[in-house]
């Protein structure tokens, strides 16, 4: 069964915090769809994921092209799943669509983003009357990710 889980940034930004999720799953072997109704957003990631730091980066690629299955991580405007992914990133108030062909799917959103917040919200109540395992993640005064719901 999926899980659903939702991040709250209200300190850090979906730039710094997106990189150091998406690393700890490809230590551990995982692939990755990162979906954004924001083409602004999707090429500003493509960019940064190279560059995020000085001494490594994430390899990736951006959806449409002839090797978007091959991509560890791809960047896409749709949830549907070229890479073989077994989590889903959705930035943006995205729409995850049905949750349960991924093993995870992740929810993330800025405290300063209305929009977002709106959408997180009613996609944990529908989500948690469906049977869904959800949880709910804030980070602490260290910057470090807690468990909260």
């Amino acid at each position: 069964m999926a899980e659903l889980w939702f991040y709250h940034l209200e300190q850090a930004r979906v730039e710094d915090a997106l990189p150091e999720l998406l690393t700890k799953l490809q230590q551990r072997g995982g692939r990755a769809l990162v979906v954004s109704q924001d083409e602004q957003r999707l090429s500003s990631l493509d960019a940064h994921l190279w560059t995020f730091r000085e001494d490594s980066f994430l390899p990736h690629g951006q959806a449409g092209g002839e090797h978007d299955a091959d991509q560890p991580i791809l960047l896409s405007s749709e949830a549907e799943n070229r890479n073989q992914a077994s989590m889903l990133f959705c930035l943006d108030g995205a729409d995850p669509g049905p949750v349960d062909p991924w093993e995870r799917v992740v929810v993330m959103f800025e405290a300063a983003d209305e929009t977002s917040l709106a959408r997180a919200r009613a996609l944990w109540a529908a989500q948690k009357k469906l049977g869904t395992l959800v949880s709910y993640w804030r980070q602490n005064d260290a910057g470090r990710w807690e468990k909260k719901a």
